[in-house]
């Protein structure tokens, strides 16, 4: 029996575990000398064990995890879960889950590409990366690699999409920032909105495509004996959480009224650990603005489709393991909601699977699978 048992799962979130090199190992040599070792970044917190050329766990670690079967999301988490940064042990793990497909994000990467000023650093490291996540997956057809890519030099971007994809990735993962300073409907973009649209692939918003916390003043309370739940097992922490969503609500709000969606139906697009209780809300704004603004700003009238009609073809959105689906259905539309496990990151929690189906027993058996598998398939062209 596997972890998936009888159900049909893909798993629309899940990481590896960069080892020191993941990026300098596969830099074009031009550029290699000034990407950051990932060991030695502060973004990084690598376990101390030092896995050195087998670049594995070793065999008496792979047999012992092995053997804990479907229970295998209860394992061990970060760099000790098996599968973390070798493809031959993650190809097990994905027989051990029994899903049918796995989208694998990196970990530590995200900010050092996205947060670079630097466009010749930042667009070597997003090469590295894909070329990286392309070794990783290549072997696997279960596995989908998702490529990372800055927006704010169009050229190179749409360059390193059509190399990333031409690799084998399936997702290009971009910032949530304005990119390049302007707004993502800007003309300069059309072409990659485009390029998305034909091959087939989503744009990916995750965790990462923004600052993760919020400024530090808002964490002066004047009670240094407080603590934070930030740097351990939890990467952000209680007042984080209440605000990490808002990069991307604009983001998403600002492509829809500046007609992306509705100019390239076909795109799709993801936005991933990064909850969704706001999904809802953002929707009924998104209806009310291009209402109620119509008048004033023309072009909202010249929508085919309403802000919710768009968002429940393109879009879909992952909701943490303590969110509760069956209410983000019932304010919104079965058609949005995506499982996710998160492996091996402690936050997706011991049994993401149990989790997510307390919280789906009372939908319809239909909205289970689109929340299961059918959404998944649609965003990725399945």
């Amino acid at each position: 029996m596997t972890y998936a048992g009888e159900r049909i799962i893909f798993d629309a979130d899940s990481h590896l575990m960069e080892l020191p090199d993941y990026l300098t190992r596969y830099a074009d040599p031009g550029v290699r000398n000034r990407l950051p070792t990932l060991g030695e970044s502060a973004t990084a917190i690598f376990d101390a064990k030092d896995y050195g050329d087998r670049r594995a766990h070793s065999p008496e670690t792979v047999s012992t995890l092995t053997a804990m079967g479907d229970d295998i999301t209860r394992g061990p988490k970060w760099h000790e879960a098996l599968g973390s940064f070798n493809p031959s042990e993650r190809s097990t793990v994905m027989d051990l889950l029994g899903f049918e497909r796995q989208v694998i994000f990196s970990s530590f990467c995200a900010r050092l590409i996205f947060g670079d000023e630097d466009l010749d650093v930042a667009y070597g490291a997003a090469t590295a990366q894909n070329r990286s996540m392309a070794a990783f997956v290549g072997d696997d057809p279960r596995l989908i690699g998702v490529a990372m890519v800055p927006l704010a030099d169009t050229q190179r971007a749409l360059a390193e999409i059509e190399r990333a994809l031409d690799d084998g990735l399936g997702a290009v993962w971009i910032s949530a920032d304005a990119p390049g300073g302007r707004s993502p409907g800007h003309p300069d973009h059309d072409r990659i909105w485009a390029t998305l649209a034909e091959r087939r692939v989503p744009f990916i918003l995750h965790v990462g495509s923004a600052p993760l916390n919020i400024d530090d003043p808002w964490m002066n309370d004047g009670r240094p004996e407080r603590i934070t739940a930030r740097g351990g097992a939890e990467v952000i922490g209680s007042k984080d959480l209440t605000v990490i969503h808002h990069a991307s609500a604009r983001f998403i709000s600002t492509m829809i009224l500046d007609g992306v969606l509705e100019q390239y139906p076909m795109l799709k697009g993801g936005v991933i650990e990064i909850g969704a209780g706001w999904v809802p809300d953002m929707i009924r704004r998104l209806d009310y603005a291009a209402e109620i603004w119509a008048r004033s700003e023309p072009q909202l009238a010249e929508m085919t489709r309403t802000p919710s009609q768009q968002i429940r073809e393109q879009l879909r959105f992952t909701p943490y393991p303590f969110e509760d689906v069956e209410q983000l259905v019932r304010e919104s539309f079965p058609e949005l909601y995506l499982f996710s496990t998160d492996y091996p990151h402690a936050e997706g929690g011991r049994d993401p699977l149990g989790r997510f189906t307390r919280t789906t027993t009372s939908l319809s058996a239909e909205d289970q699978t689109l929340f299961f598998s059918e959404n998944f398939k649609t965003l990725y062209s399945l």
